[in-house]
């Protein structure tokens, strides 16, 4: 327990005490009956706030949030979010878990190594996130999705940013961050016909933060970790 305490610093508690809080006032001020909406957004925020540190506890609830919220996103029509939370960011997850736990820093299981991909790979990368966003449309417009062309924009944000952080690039974070405005518009919409829905706007808005937090944090982390591993070579 005084290892965890120790662990996030005070602003840190202070974004995720705001993120919970507003979830659950919200909820309670909007005498919402959803009670899955409000535990996947709680697992939700969670999870970023481990990620942002580079932790792989986060990638743990992150295959518990993208289930639930599929689920949420099925009895929305919202295919897209399904598909991609399902069977692609859940399975990213459970590589990434993997992958994180192979490399850790200096030995560090709760800190991850971060990594720099080349330039080629960005361009392929781009490539694939292309030819999965145009072979997704004709998935979901097939099956009747709400909003398609923003579900699509998911997809395609949802992909490149999954990969990102399967390859442990701090720009995960930079696609996470869009991908988030992205759902904000997708549940606003939802909102505005039912206000149970809030609270996942609410989750997403609180995602943006951590995802810009967890931007500098990886940032910093990969600077200190350059130093160490230039001292260390000495």
């Amino acid at each position: 327990m005084k290892q965890l305490l120790k662990y996030f610093k005070w602003y840190e508690y202070l974004i995720y005490f705001i993120a919970l809080t507003s979830n659950i006032v919200v909820f309670i001020l909007t005498s919402s009956t959803d009670y899955l909406n409000l535990i996947a957004s709680l697992i939700g925020v969670t999870a970023l706030a481990f990620l942002a540190k580079g932790n792989v506890v986060g990638q743990f609830l992150t295959v518990i949030f993208s289930t639930i919220y599929a689920y949420i996103s099925y009895n929305c029509a919202y295919y897209g979010e399904l598909i991609t939370y399902l069977f692609m960011t859940a399975p990213i997850a459970v590589i990434s878990i993997i992958s994180w736990l192979k490399h850790p820093f200096e030995g560090n299981k709760s800190d991850v190594e971060i990594n720099e991909i080349k330039n080629k790979e960005y361009i392929l990368l781009g490539g694939l996130s292309l030819v999965v966003t145009v072979v997704f449309y004709f998935i979901l417009d097939a099956l009747g999705t709400d909003n398609i062309y923003v579900s699509t924009l998911s997809v395609f944000t949802s992909f490149t940013a999954s990969y990102l952080m399967f390859r442990r690039s701090r720009f995960y974070a930079i696609a996470y961050a869009l991908n988030d405005v992205v759902l904000i518009t997708l549940w606003v919409v939802k909102t505005v016909q039912n206000i149970n829905y809030i609270t996942v706007v609410i989750c997403f808005i609180m995602f943006f933060v951590y995802d810009m937090l967890g931007f500098i944090n990886w940032t910093k982390r990969m600077i200190a970790q350059r130093k160490i591993k230039s001292t260390s070579d000495d």
